[in-house]
């Protein structure tokens, strides 16, 4: 009879171990019998996994999953009826399993806030720390409602962004699949032919000819150097010097710099106020917010930062020394600083680089647009002259 390795909670306490059933329903049954509320049934040994791809939890479940479970915490419901109930409706099976495993801990007597840190994938340290707030303050549907709106507007900057390099993506892809048709298949008949007829072939033929031989002579070494090529990159970004150095670049790239220093400055003024305003200490919340800067230099000034704050400085003076903020922003912070309501202008701070990121997005697909099809024009368009070339000489020759 199949074993079953098992996880439930019975008297407030979770419990594992194993049984055996014909079926997962089967045990599930026999550990109700038992007083145990199963909250993890897995077949041993003889299950057969293979590797999920895509898988993994989106930011759009997480705000979704936040969202109602803020809604249902203000209408009263206790936290396990609310996590029992999310846990089975959510679309996402590796989050459902978190939040049962996080209602069957909090049953075992642990609070929310450490409930959840044991799922970092799912809760980062920016949830837990907000959760930890709102338990404590006894404000937990307002965090929550506050966390929602953050993840919302965290994942519609994400998108607005990969739609802006996803156009130039595309083109990019099906210029170079336009590309290596044209020279393994369309250019090696044009060149048997020219063969064939003899007499000299201008330059540009020639080297198109030569392009076209070596892609179908080597076409194993350049795919080769390409994969070669990317595994390296990813290797030497996985390394600290790496990011520090390619982080760097993409603040000095054209266009692409602009967005990508508009789109940190926002997402470190809307992590750093959502965290204040939820009550997390500012040296807590800056250490938060330096994790998910998403950009190693501005996580590096960050950090800075805090240093230069323990030893009595104000925060606009070291991220002033960090050349990632722009004048405004320094100065918006100390006036709400010197106000005393950071939070509220941190908020404004966000509001309006996400208007300022809307219009690098718009400005980079304006300007990417016709570089890209004068580029796939020039490639293509300069192969087919090239070929034709030959043509026009023939042409004349008969005239």
């Amino acid at each position: 009879m199949p074993k079953f390795d098992y996880v439930g909670v019975s008297d407030g306490k979770q419990v594992k171990g194993e049984i055996e059933a014909a079926s997962k329903d089967a045990a599930s049954q026999i550990l109700r019998k038992k007083r145990i509320r199963a909250t993890s049934i897995k077949s041993k040994g003889l299950e057969i996994k293979l590797p999920k791809l895509f898988s993994g939890i989106k930011l759009q479940d997480i705000s979704r999953f936040t969202r109602q479970f803020s809604a249902m915490v203000s209408a009263g419901l206790p936290l396990v009826q609310c996590l029992d109930v999310l846990g089975a409706q959510t679309e996402s099976q590796e989050l459902g399993a978190a939040i049962k495993q996080v209602s069957a801990d909090i049953q075992g007597g642990n609070n929310l806030a450490e409930s959840m840190a044991k799922f970092p994938k799912a809760f980062n340290s920016l949830y837990c720390n907000m959760v930890a707030a709102g338990e404590q303050s006894g404000n937990l549907d307002g965090v929550l409602t506050r966390l929602a709106e953050y993840q919302e507007k965290a994942d519609a900057l994400r998108r607005k962004i990969k739609g802006a390099m996803t156009y130039p993506a595309v083109v990019a892809v099906v210029a170079a699949g336009a590309t290596v048709a044209m020279l393994a298949f369309v250019i090696p008949t044009f060149a048997q032919m020219f063969i064939d007829m003899g007499g000299s072939l201008p330059a540009p033929t020639k080297v198109v000819m030569a392009l076209s031989d070596l892609l179908l002579a080597y076409w194993w070494a350049m795919i080769i150097v390409i994969v070669g090529s990317l595994v390296a990159f990813l290797q030497y970004y996985k390394t600290a010097q790496g990011r520090i150095n390619i982080d760097k670049l993409k603040l000095k790239l054209p266009v692409f710099g602009d967005l990508e220093r508009k789109s940190s400055v926002s997402r470190f003024a809307q992590t750093l106020s959502t965290l204040l305003s939820s009550g997390v200490s500012i040296i807590e919340a800056l250490t938060i917010t330096a994790k998910t800067a998403g950009n190693k230099i501005l996580e590096m000034g960050i950090m800075r930062t805090v240093d230069k704050i323990q030893g009595g400085l104000s925060i606009s003076e070291p991220l002033q020394e960090t050349g990632v903020f722009p004048p405004m922003v320094i100065h918006m912070i100390s006036v709400g600083e010197k106000t005393g309501d950071l939070s509220g202008m941190l908020k404004k701070v966000s509001e309006f680089y996400q208007e300022e990121v809307d219009a690098a997005v718009e400005a980079l697909t304006s300007v990417i647009e016709p570089i890209m099809i004068v580029i796939l024009a020039v490639i293509i368009g300069g192969m087919l002259i090239a070929m034709y070339l030959p043509m026009f000489d023939m042409v004349g020759m008969v005239g």
